[in-house]
C-alpha cells in the first residue's frame, strides 16, 4: 500500500466484510448444492408405458405455466390402471390460457383404453402458492393429498405424458435439467460476492499513518 499506510483495521468494516463474505459462500454453495440436484434428478429418471382409460371428471389444471412467453395450464388426469384398482395422475401437457381467466379452454380427453408413456416424476411441477380458483385450477397438486380428497388409489408417481393424443395438448417439455446452469450462474455470483467483500474489508484495513 505504500510507506505512508498502515495495517490498521476498522473493526466494524472487518465484522462487516467478514459476514458477507460468508453470507456470499453459504449462498453460493447452496446454489451449486441445487444444480447439482436438478442434475441428479435428471439422472434418475426413468421412462415408463401404462396401460389404462382417463377418468376425466378429475382433471385439474396447474395454472402460471408458461411456454414461449405465454401463460396457460399443465393438463393433470388420474389414469385408471388395467386390472387394478389403482390410478396415476398423468401429467398430459400444456395448453394456452384464454383471453379471460374465468373460462378454462376445453381439452377433450381421449375416451376408452389407452397406452400411455412418458417419465416417471416423485412429484408434479411446483409454483410458489398463491390464491387458488377453486377445485379444477390449483397452483400445485400433492398427489397424497389429491388421494386423500379423492378417495383414489394413487400410486405415488406421476407420469409426464409425451407419447401422442388427440387432445390438442402440447408435450414439447423442458429438459429436467434445466435450470441447472442458471443456479451455477447464481453461485458464481454470490462467490463473486464474497470475493469482493473480503478485497473492500483488506483494503478498508488500510489506512494513513
Amino acid at each position: 500500500m505504500g510507506a505512508g499506510y498502515a495495517f490498521r483495521p476498522r473493526w466494524w468494516a472487518l465484522a462487516a466484510a467478514t459476514l458477507a463474505c460468508a453470507a456470499g459462500i453459504a449462498l453460493g454453495n447452496w446454489q451449486s448444492r441445487r444444480a447439482d440436484e436438478k442434475r441428479a434428478l435428471a439422472a434418475r429418471l426413468e421412462r415408463v408405458a401404462v396401460v389404462g382409460e382417463f377418468v376425466p371428471r378429475y382433471t385439474v389444471y396447474l395454472d402460471n405455466k408458461v411456454r414461449r412467453g405465454k401463460a396457460g395450464y399443465e393438463v393433470v388426469t388420474p389414469l385408471k390402471l388395467r386390472g387394478s384398482a389403482e390410478h396415476v395422475l398423468v401429467d398430459r401437457g400444456w395448453v394456452e390460457a384464454g383471453r379471460t381467466r374465468d373460462l378454462l379452454p376445453e381439452v377433450p380427453t381421449p375416451p376408452g383404453e389407452l397406452r400411455i408413456e412418458g417419465l416417471a416424476l416423485e412429484h408434479l411441477p411446483r409454483s410458489l402458492p398463491l390464491r387458488e380458483r377453486g377445485l379444477r385450477v390449483r397452483q400445485n397438486l400433492s398427489v397424497p393429498a389429491y388421494a386423500e380428497e379423492t378417495g383414489l388409489r394413487l400410486q405415488p408417481r406421476v407420469i409426464e405424458q409425451h407419447s401422442g393424443a388427440p387432445d390438442g395438448l402440447a408435450r414439447d417439455w423442458p429438459p429436467h435439467e434445466a435450470g441447472a446452469e442458471k443456479n451455477e450462474a447464481y453461485a458464481f455470483q454470490w462467490y463473486s460476492l464474497a470475493a469482493l467483500a473480503a478485497v473492500l474489508g483488506l483494503v478498508f484495513s488500510f489506512r494513513r499513518k
